[in-house]
């Protein structure tokens, strides 16, 4: 009599079963190949027209085309008709170039930290999953990329999903410690912070990437003179440092908002959250208080609350976002993150709107969702740009990226 092949598996508890599952989709993984031997991001950029170049840059569309007609600058790519395609490494050189042939506006071209100018570390905190913490920092730090600043994304979240949206998957590309665990734990198995810095599709965009090992470091004095130590390591290739904080007040959150020079709060326009914020605002200071004995007073340059997913024709949104303002005055950003389709339907594919093509959502949800995402972050470039005391503030309007389909050809 054949015995059923199904039959062992049927006899199987529920635990022998997740496991057997679970190690067939290792075996597979580990089969693709060593991290090691892989490019160091699954993903890749996509090249931006002439049109959203000039924008981007801040220049005319006619003068890009008249330096690639001259042979001036970086060389793009032609593309059906003659349309002209720069990578974001081309459009980093082309910002190079000028800077040196029109030096009066250099600092426009060319936002870089100058000698003198501090290191911002920005915290994105907030008490709970759901806060879009992951989202800010994801649009906040790939859109100082575009801008040109050097930004390097630390994800303090052991579900690493800001290290996915970047194009690292925690569950086979990332090896153990090679978080930031790595280089804050207190054995002799500390390694250095430029060993666990990975590079992502986007030029000037760095990660620093997260995974569970995160979970369980108890020891908080230690943890954040080293995790200001980790970040003194690398201070001169950044301009500016994101920090996705935990959803929840561990070790990490404390450490990260005591090495922040500044702290982003992203708020849902609704009462729960508004009312989760004060409770966390409340818990940290807690924290702080405590640690202030032992270290220098935390003095902040901006503190800010951001309001996202935002649905500007809801009332008791309205409501919400007004009361916001009026409890927190200038505290919170004027420009909110609205409530998009657009933004939720890239996220599906691991995408953000800066990274997708046209057509890959609707096109009034897509300008919208642009709209919204670079008024936020020309705000945070202004103060950016007050912290380092430069005489550029509104700049960083005339740079926001146009939504693509609003761009001739």
């Amino acid at each position: 009599m054949l015995k059923d092949p199904e039959c062992k598996v049927k006899s199987e508890t529920t635990s022998e079963r997740f496991e057997r599952h679970a190690a067939a989709i290792a075996d597979r993984l580990s089969a693709l190949g060593d991290p090691v031997d892989v490019p160091p991001a699954m993903k890749a950029l996509r090249s931006f027209s002439s049109g959203e170049v000039a924008h981007i840059v801040g220049v005319s569309d006619g003068y890009l085309r008249q330096l690639s007609l001259d042979g001036l600058g970086p060389m793009p790519e032609l593309g059906t008709a003659g349309r002209r395609f720069y990578t974001l490494r081309q459009i980093n050189e082309l910002r190079a170039y000028l800077a040196q042939v029109r030096p009066k506006e250099a600092l426009k071209f060319w936002p870089r930290r100058r000698e003198g100018e501090k290191l911002q570390v920005i915290a994105v905190a907030n008490l709970r999953g759901g806060s879009a913490k992951t989202t800010t920092s994801f649009y906040l730090a790939q859109g100082l990329a575009l801008q040109g600043y050097r930004v390097l994304a630390i994800d303090l979240d052991p579900q690493a999903s800001l290290s996915a949206m970047l194009g690292h998957f925690s569950e086979y590309r990332v090896r153990w410690n090679t978080t930031l665990y790595g280089a804050v734990r207190c054995d002799d198995q500390r390694v250095s912070m430029r060993s666990v810095i990975l590079q992502t599709h986007f030029e000037s965009l760095d990660l620093v990437p997260g995974n569970e090992e995160l979970i369980g470091f108890h020891r908080v004095r230690d943890c954040v003179s080293r995790f200001t130590s980790a970040i003194n390591q690398v201070e001169g290739d950044y301009d500016v440092v994101i920090i996705d904080s935990p959803p929840r007040m561990d070790v990490f959150t404390i450490c990260a908002l005591y090495a922040a020079t500044s702290m982003l709060v992203p708020v849902l326009p609704l009462m729960a959250n508004v009312a989760l914020t004060g409770y966390f605002l409340g818990y940290a200071k807690k924290y702080i208080e405590h640690m202030e004995p032992v270290g220098a007073p935390l003095n902040y340059d901006f503190l800010k609350f951001m309001v996202i997913r935002h649905d500007p024709r809801d009332v008791s949104e309205q409501y919400v976002v007004g009361l916001l303002r009026d409890l927190l005055g200038t505290d919170v950003l004027e420009a909110t993150v609205w409530k998009s389709t657009a933004i939720a339907d890239a996220q599906v594919n691991v995408q953000s709107l800066y990274e997708i093509k046209k057509g890959a959502v609707g096109r009034l949800a897509y300008e919208r969702a642009m709209e919204s995402l670079n008024a936020v972050n020309a705000e945070v470039i202004d103060l950016l740009s007050e912290v380092w005391r430069r005489s550029v503030r509104g700049v960083s309007q005339d740079r926001q990226l146009p939504p693509a389909d609003k761009v001739k050809p």
